[in-house]
């Protein structure tokens, strides 16, 4: 074969491969890189969609930075986050130990923990504001008392990171109970016979064999947990009393379209993605040297 042939070829190849990539390619210029390159074109800008856009150079960072409601809202979600990332891990592990051993009815449990997490987030939040409701709400005919679940500021945030937990624990509880299910059996079977008990296996052997599931279920809980909105948008609507709910999406929201100020609202975003890719480099960090994908 020439080499003219072979060149011929070689060019058609990689042009076919690249018609496979196109769909995808336009995908993510259109849906990411476009509205990346816009929000950091917009973070320059003083634009309310009446008047002409403005370049203000970093004066929207000066004035989100220093903004009192700005900080109180990263201070709302870090809390949020910190408490209900771990409580979802923590619940989806012990259900999904639970999932993996298929005892009678896991498949219907299956079923009734994931239907929360498919269940639009906006519609869950409604039914939770009526169970939260202080006069005719579920929970509190449940114990027999008037509770301000969603109007006192202490309980707000707390109620909204139980709705939180109890969407996305069906989710947490199948990733690890099929990392469960991928440890060798023969590894199991061989600390049985070494006399270790329940917990040493559990311990020593079926948790760190997690660690590339507990990575997986971290960082996408984290990413998750920093961008909630719909269900704080639903139960605490304004960020609730006193503030104590205004999640970071939420101060966006408002921001750019209540206040139309869709430079500041650029701003913040760029803050809270600086923040996610910061968290997940520490975690990516710390799981990369103590991950074990197989064993020999």
């Amino acid at each position: 074969m020439s080499a003219v042939v072979r060149l011929t070829r070689r060019r058609r190849e990689v042009l076919s491969g690249y018609a496979f990539l196109l769909p995808s390619l336009l995908g993510i210029t259109v849906f990411l890189a476009v509205p990346i390159v816009t929000v950091v074109w917009l973070s320059f800008q003083r634009w309310n969609l009446i008047a002409p856009a403005k370049f203000v150079g970093l004066d929207n960072f000066e004035s989100v930075l220093t903004d009192g409601r700005f900080l109180n809202s990263l201070l709302v979600t870090v809390v949020f986050v910190a408490v209900s990332l771990p409580l979802q891990t923590v619940i989806g592990l012990v259900l999904g130990m639970f999932l993996e051993r298929r005892v009678a009815g896991s498949g219907l449990f299956r079923v009734l923990l994931l239907l929360p997490w498919v269940s639009a987030p906006l519609a869950i939040g409604v039914v939770w504001k009526w169970i939260f409701a202080p006069t005719d709400g579920l929970l509190n005919a449940l114990i027999g008392h008037r509770v301000e679940w969603l109007a006192e500021p202490s309980l707000v945030l707390p109620s909204i990171i139980a709705v939180s937990v109890w969407t996305n624990v069906g989710y947490v509880s199948l990733f690890f109970a099929a990392g469960l299910r991928a440890i060798p059996t023969d590894v199991i079977d061989a600390s049985r016979i070494d006399g270790a008990g329940r917990w040493h296996r559990f311990r020593y052997i079926s948790l760190p064999l997690l660690r590339p599931t507990m990575f997986f279920v971290l960082v996408t809980g984290l990413i998750s947990s920093f961008q909630i909105f719909d269900t704080a948008y639903a139960l605490a609507p304004n960020g609730g009393p006193d503030r104590a709910a205004d999640v970071v999406t939420g101060r966006i929201y408002y921001e750019a379209f209540r206040s139309f100020e869709f430079g500041r609202a650029a701003v913040m975003a760029i803050v809270l993605f600086v923040i996610l890719v910061t968290f997940t480099l520490v975690q990516q960090r710390y799981f990369r040297n103590r991950t074990t994908y197989e064993t020999v």
